[in-house]
């Protein structure tokens, strides 16, 4: 890829902790070029020229990436892709990393994405869908507990039930059914009926492959495993993510071969079959099950936290990955990872992922303080009227470390979270767990 000419300007759009990890890679390429992030937080703002422009003002980026004469565009989370940013860029000529709306519904949706798996028999949960309650019901019944009932739409993290009793489950068809649908992402559907998916539950232990996609063509980056409950030991209710390792050793290279062979290959190729040209992360949730992999779900775009600890592992310029990815051009193109293990442990707001105070301020180590190789993401931070780094969100920051074994990268990241003071400091004890006791 030496021979290939690279963007000059980049803009990354989001402001988590998954655009922070962007941000950063992007900043280590040997092009060098000018990073700008829309709307970003306080951490990246130390890294990168930000705008207030936030993540879902598809107009208004457009016009920050033509007064800011940007030359490549990165999307970080999935609204702004579903309501047609990449879209409405190309329409400018500026090219994206991200999917176009068609593709970005594969995460819009859960119901079309079920249907593209059951289709080209993906291996897949079964599934039934509805848009009435009774007859929802009436089905569940019928079905073993648990049983799993989606939101069909981006529900911000509350449109997943795992109901462990048919009366759970008629509850949460109930609640499901009454969230209006997401008119802001597809006018199409206003006044229409909310949609569910009911869908048997599987068992056995969950994984993520973040896929670089560029039509046909795809690079497979590395394992990662995330941590999604509160508590430790895996209590509690789901969250956006508590923390995460790569590589998951639970993945081993016969199982990965097997995965890319019944489920990444054939999904790629069934999306581009549904006349989609999807350019930009493949995110893959899997369940391995006693009778092989399966796919949970399909995101369209890079996840968090998991992409807190995969950039650090590769060491391949990540600018002309995602470049070649957007131009059609990832035939080839060969990864190279680096043979560190990442651990990263999320400080999140006490109270979170309910009701949790914002403002508070947060006193950082000095860098030289840190252990070798950890580095400290931004999620929901902001700058109050003084100047100081305070909270803004539930997941507040994302500590990584890099080291020769899990266990050294784990306690490395503890290290340093210990270091962080934040009156409504929260974090698990035990990311990691998982890998180092099957170890």
């Amino acid at each position: 890829m030496s021979s290939v000419a690279l963007p000059r300007s980049v803009l990354v759009v989001g402001s988590g902790g998954r655009e922070h990890a962007l941000v950063r890679a992007l900043l280590a390429s040997p092009a060098q070029p000018r990073i700008v992030c829309a709307p970003g937080n306080a951490g990246i703002a130390a890294d990168a020229t930000c705008f207030p422009v936030p993540a879902d003002d598809v107009p208004g980026l457009v016009a920050l990436a033509q007064r800011e004469q940007i030359e490549f565009v990165v999307v970080g989370p999935e609204v702004p892709l579903s309501l047609g940013l990449v879209d409405a860029l190309q329409k400018i000529g500026v090219p994206a990393y991200g999917p176009k709306a068609d593709g970005a519904r594969l995460e819009a949706s859960k119901i079309f994405t079920k249907e593209i798996l059951l289709k080209y028999k993906i291996p897949t949960a079964a599934a039934a869908f509805f848009d009435d309650a009774e007859a929802a019901i009436a089905y569940l019944r019928a079905r073993p507990a648990p049983i799993v009932v989606k939101a069909d739409g981006l529900a911000a993290g509350k449109g997943v039930v795992v109901a462990s009793t048919h009366a759970e489950a008629e509850t949460a068809v109930r609640s499901l059914l009454a969230l209006n649908p997401q008119s802001k992402i597809d006018s199409a559907t206003a006044g229409r009926k909310s949609k569910i998916l009911l869908e048997d539950c599987l068992t056995g232990e969950e994984t993520s492959l973040l896929v670089v996609v560029s039509g046909c063509d795809y690079v497979i980056l590395p394992t990662a495993q995330d941590h999604k409950r509160i508590g430790d030991g895996d209590t509690g209710p789901n969250t956006g993510g508590m923390g995460a390792y790569s590589p998951a050793e639970v993945v081993t290279p016969a199982l990965l071969a097997r995965i890319d062979r019944e489920i990444v290959r054939p999904s790629v190729d069934a999306i581009a079959a549904e006349g989609i040209d999807f350019r930009g992360t493949l995110f893959i949730g899997l369940m391995l099950t006693a009778d092989g992999p399966s796919v949970l779900e399909y995101n369209t775009r890079f996840g968090d936290p998991e992409t807190q600890v995969v950039l650090p592992r590769l060491a391949t310029d990540v600018l002309a990955l995602l470049w070649a990815a957007t131009r059609g051009e990832l035939a080839g193109f060969r990864l190279a990872v680096k043979s560190e293990h990442a651990a990263c442990v999320v400080i999140a707001a006490r109270g979170y992922p309910e009701v949790y105070p914002k403002g508070d301020p947060i006193a950082f180590p000095p860098a030289a303080s840190l252990p070798p190789a950890t580095f400290i993401y931004h999620a929901g931070t902001a700058k109050n009227s003084t100047g100081a780094v305070v909270t803004a969100g539930g997941r507040v920051l994302g500590v990584t470390a890099l080291a020769p074994t899990l266990r050294i990268a784990v306690d490395r990241a503890y290290a340093a979270c210990d270091q962080v003071q934040c009156a409504s400091k929260y974090f698990r004890r035990d990311i990691g767990a998982r890998q180092l006791h099957r170890s």
